[in-house]
């Protein structure tokens, strides 16, 4: 099989392939066999949160820095502050 792969794209697999300690060979291999075994496409991309959950982490650091937070509570304690 010929794929046709941009140079640089290539050259930077090739490395990391090597720093995990196989051939690049081998993981489009492992690849290949998984997508032919599963017949589904598996992605993982890097997580960004939400603006409105970052908003919530930023509050939640500041009142944590100010000592303006409760808990952490044991789970029967929380349940019983939330009321479940």
């Amino acid at each position: 099989m010929t794929v046709k792969v941009d140079k640089k794209l290539k050259s930077a697999a090739q490395k990391t392939a090597e720093e995990m300690g196989i051939p690049l060979g081998t993981f489009i291999n492992m690849t290949l066999r998984q997508f032919v075994r599963d017949k589904e496409l598996n992605f993982t991309l890097g997580y960004t949160a939400t603006p409105a959950l970052a908003r919530s982490l930023k509050q939640a650091e500041k009142e944590i820095a100010k000592g303006e937070f409760e808990g952490p509570f044991p789970l029967n304690q929380l349940f019983k502050k939330l009321k479940i």
